[in-house]
C-alpha cells in the first residue's frame, strides 16, 4: 500500500508540475506579468498548499512538533535542496527584485519568527500579525507588477503581453488549478507513505517533520522548480522558492498558530538549532544571489553539501550518537566560518568589479 501511494504521489507531482508551470508561463505572457511575479505569487502559493494542509491538520490533532518541523524543515529544504539541485542542472538567473525586495523580506520574516518564538510559543495574536504582513507583501508585489517594476531582467518595463483571449486565459487558469490539485494530492500521498515508514522505525515526531514531511511537502516546489529550469523559466524557479519560503512563514505558520487553541508551541530544540539554521540559510542567499545575479553550479553544490550536513546532524542527534559533539564542533568552528569567509570574499570581489566597470564606463563617456 505504501509503495502504491509513493508511486501514485510521484506521478501526480510530475503531472501537476507540468500543468502548473505551463499554465503559469502562459498566464504571465497573457497578463504582462513577469514569470518572476507569477512564481512569487500564484506558483508559490500553490506549492505552499501542502505545508498549509499538513500544518493545520497537525496542529488540530495536537501534533505541534510535526507542524513546526514541517514548516521550518521545508524552508531549509527549499533553499539548500531545491535551489541546489536546480543550479546543478543549469545556472539560475536572479532578478534585481529578488535581491532588493524578496530575499530581504525572506530574511526579515525568518529573523522575526526566530525572535517571536524565543519564549517557546507563537501566540494567536502573533500569528495574526504575521498573516497581516503576508497580505501587505502580496499587495506590494501586485502593485509593483502593475507599475512594471517586476521585470526579471531588471529593466523598468513590463513583460510584453501575448494576446490569448478569454478562452485562452480560462485554459491557463484551469491548467494552474488542475496542477495545484495534483501537486497537493501527490504530496499528501507521498507524505502518508513516508511517514508510515518513519513511524515504524521509531523516529521522533519533530525529526519526521524536519525531514520526511518537510521533503514530502516540498516535493511540489522540487518538481515545479526542476521543470521550470528544464523549460527555460529559470527566474520562475528561484521566485517560486523565495516566495514559498515567505508564504510558509507569513501564511502557513501564521494560520497554523491562529487555528491552535493556545497558540503554537515551539520546542526548545527548534528554537536553539533549527530556526537559527533556517535564518542562516536565508541570510546566505543574499551574497550568493548578489554576486553575478545568478546561482552558479558550484554554489548549488555548496547548498547540496550543507543540506547533507544538516540531515547528518539530525540523524546523529536522533540516534544519540557519540560522534555528535565532534561533528557539531567541526561544523561550527571550521566549515561555517570558512563558508562565511568565502561568501564575504565573493561579495567584495563583486563590488570591486562593479566599481571598476563603472569607472571604465565613465572614462569611455569622457
Amino acid at each position: 500500500m505504501n509503495l502504491l501511494l509513493f508511486v501514485g504521489g510521484l506521478a501526480a507531482l510530475l503531472g501537476g508540475a507540468e500543468m502548473l508551470v505551463r499554465g503559469a508561463s502562459r498566464l504571465a505572457a497573457a497578463t504582462g506579468l513577469s514569470p518572476l511575479v507569477i512564481g512569487l505569487t500564484v506558483v508559490a502559493f500553490g506549492t505552499s498548499a501542502p505545508e498549509l494542509a499538513v500544518g493545520i491538520g497537525a496542529a488540530r490533532s495536537g501534533a505541534t512538533d510535526l507542524a513546526v518541523g514541517n514548516i521550518v524543515g521545508s524552508n531549509i529544504t527549499n533553499v539548500l535542496l531545491i535551489l541546489g539541485l536546480s543550479a546543478a542542472i543549469a545556472p539560475l538567473t536572479v532578478s534585481r527584485q529578488l535581491i532588493r525586495l524578496d530575499v530581504p523580506v525572506m530574511i526579515l520574516c525568518s529573523v522575526a519568527v526566530m525572535l517571536l518564538t524565543l519564549d517557546g510559543r507563537l501566540s494567536r495574536i502573533e500569528g495574526a500579525a504575521l498573516f497581516a504582513a503576508c497580505l501587505g507583501y502580496l499587495g506590494l508585489l501586485l502593485w509593483l507588477a502593475l507599475r512594471g517594476d517586476d521585470d526579471a531582467a531588471g529593466q523598468d518595463v513590463a513583460t510584453a503581453k501575448v494576446s490569448r483571449g478569454l478562452a485562452g486565459r480560462a485554459i491557463d487558469l484551469a491548467l494552474i488549478a488542475a496542477g495545484l490539485a495534483l501537486l497537493v494530492a501527490g504530496a499528501g500521498w507521498l507524505v502518508e507513505a513516508a511517514t508510515s515508514v518513519a513511524e515504524a522505525l521509531g523516529v521522533s515526531e519533530l525529526v519526521i517533520g524536519l525531514t520526511v514531511v518537510a521533503v514530502g511537502t516540498s516535493l511540489p516546489e522540487i518538481a515545479t522548480a526542476l521543470l521550470a529550469v528544464l523549460r527555460g523559466e529559470r527566474e520562475m524557479a528561484v521566485g517560486n522558492v523565495v516566495g514559498s519560503n515567505v508564504l510558509n512563514l507569513l501564511l502557513v505558520l501564521a494560520l497554523t498558530a491562529v487555528v491552535s487553541a493556545q497558540g503554537l508551541p515551539v520546542g526548545d530544540a527548534v528554537v536553539r538549532f533549527d530556526l537559527p539554521v533556517m535564518t542562516a540559510v536565508a541570510l546566505a542567499c543574499l551574497p550568493i544571489f548578489y554576486t553575478g545575479h545568478c546561482i552558479r553550479r558550484w554554489e548549488g553544490a555548496v547548498f547540496l553539501a550543507y543540506y547533507g550536513a544538516y540531515l547528518a546532524y539530525l540523524l546523529l542527534d536522533a540516534a544519540g550518537h557519540d560522534a555528535l559533539p565532534a561533528y557539531s564542533a567541526v561544523m561550527m568552528r571550521f566549515v561555517v566560518p570558512l563558508t562565511a569567509l568565502t561568501l564575504g570574499m565573493l561579495v567584495l570581489r563583486s563590488l570591486h568589479y562593479r566599481r571598476a566597470r563603472a569607472r571604465n564606463l565613465q572614462g569611455d563617456e569622457r
